[in-house]
């Protein structure tokens, strides 16, 4: 049996930091990102990208996670939980990293975001646990490096995001473009 893809938990933070708190529920604000979150913003709102330009837009506004990487790490020694590594949205069932750039997804009764790009892991996750940024990239065999570390999506369409919320998937047209990082 396939699994449905859908939200298993949800996190926010109003302050800049690296983990953010389970919620019950977040709210999606088209064009902006989650409600209340440091991240919101129509232009970028990660201090490493806002002292290169903060006029750049934000294509960072809700960050996904898939629990699939959470249980590899469980199988390698690291015990994460929701909302540790930064992630606004934890889904199970839906292969995030293979999503092609402009992919939509609808989660709940309304709420719809675009595929940007890949979460680049940086130092705060080997800051908060030694050895994890290792554990979040790899190599293909052709040298290139692949990073698990989520996806980020900008905000379509307003609505709530809750837990047990089902996602679909909508492809945008093809020629599919895969995604880099964001």
């Amino acid at each position: 049996m396939i699994p449905v893809p859908r939200v298993l938990s949800v996190a926010a933070s109003s302050e800049h930091g690296f983990s953010k708190q389970v919620r019950d529920t977040i709210d999606v604000v088209a064009g902006l990102g989650v409600a209340g979150d440091a991240h919101a913003g129509t232009t970028v709102k990660h201090r490493s990208r806002v002292r290169i330009d903060s006029t750049q837009p934000n294509l960072r506004q809700v960050h996904l996670l898939h629990d699939e990487l959470l249980a590899e790490l469980a199988g390698r020694g690291f015990a994460v939980g929701p909302g540790e590594l930064g992630e606004n949205i934890l889904t199970t069932g839906i292969d995030l990293l293979a999503l092609p750039r402009a992919s939509v997804l609808a989660i709940g009764p309304s709420a719809r975001l675009e595929v940007t790009g890949l979460r680049n892991p940086c130092a705060q996750i080997e800051a908060f646990r030694p050895g994890l940024l290792a554990a979040v990239l790899e190599k293909a065999p052709d040298g290139a490096l692949i990073r698990k570390a989520g996806i980020m999506t900008i905000v379509l369409a307003s609505g709530p995001i809750a837990p047990g919320a089902q996602i679909s998937v909508e492809l945008p047209p093809p020629p599919h473009r895969a995604l880099e990082r964001v």
